[in-house]
């Protein structure tokens, strides 16, 4: 698996610019798919991203650092796939994230921002209706992250940070189960009420027991993970 950058064109901040470019790259792989985790290659990413090989260098390095990739000896640099355990403790944290940011959106977040979780469902929370599992995948991303953002908590963005690498690959790859995208469609619906509402011990409770449904289902039914 190859991993996708865009040329690098502003000067400015080269070296904060290509981790970052590096690392919504990392974020935007099926990290779970295939034998073996998607490789980093140096060359291949200074020659696409249009940099020397220092900066990209210098970017591994910070992504090792945030253990989203790891150097083996003499195979090279791969992106992280955590365990099921590791998983289901992510989970677990984002959901005392998630839950605690809708908790804050209630008392924070105005009524316009509120509104736009609805925006980002679209055509999604028409359960009669529902978009392809696709283009669903992607709104439920944007959908928790957004959560998040509507804290106004830079802290908790932060922490939410790294976690959401992996959160993001295993509900793209969970979503498409049975019938979790239904289910989800429902709970958030549910959740973007409970913010108009400013039900703020109901949003939070909505949220952290949406999240600790992914937990469950990653327990009894995900067998990739090692």
């Amino acid at each position: 698996m190859s991993i996708a950058v865009k040329p690098i064109r502003s000067v400015s901040s080269l070296k904060d610019q290509v981790y970052h470019s590096l690392r919504a790259a990392v974020a935007d792989m099926d990290i779970y798919s295939g034998d073996e985790p998607p490789r980093l290659d140096e060359r291949k990413l200074a020659d696409s991203l249009g940099v020397s090989r220092t900066p990209v260098r210098e970017a591994i390095s910070r992504l090792q650092q945030a253990g989203l990739v790891r150097n083996i000896p003499r195979r090279g640099t791969f992106v992280v796939r955590k365990t099921k355990e590791e998983i289901l403790e992510i989970i677990y944290a984002w959901a005392s994230i998630e839950s605690m940011a809708a908790r804050l959106a209630t008392l924070r977040a105005t009524d316009r921002e509120i509104a736009g979780l609805r925006e980002i469902l679209g055509q999604s929370g028409n359960t009669a209706e529902p978009a392809p599992i696709d283009e669903y995948s992607k709104t439920n991303i944007r959908f928790h992250q957004a959560i998040v953002s509507l804290a106004h908590s830079p802290l908790l963005t932060d922490l939410a940070d790294t976690l959401f690498i992996h959160m993001r690959a295993i509900r793209s790859r969970t979503i498409q189960d049975d019938d979790r995208a239904q289910r989800s469609i429902i709970d958030h619906v549910r959740i973007i009420e409970a913010l108009e509402q400013r039900n703020t011990e109901v949003a939070e409770t909505r949220v952290r027991e949406h999240a600790l449904h992914l937990a469950d289902h990653v327990a009894k039914n995900v067998s990739y993970l090692a």
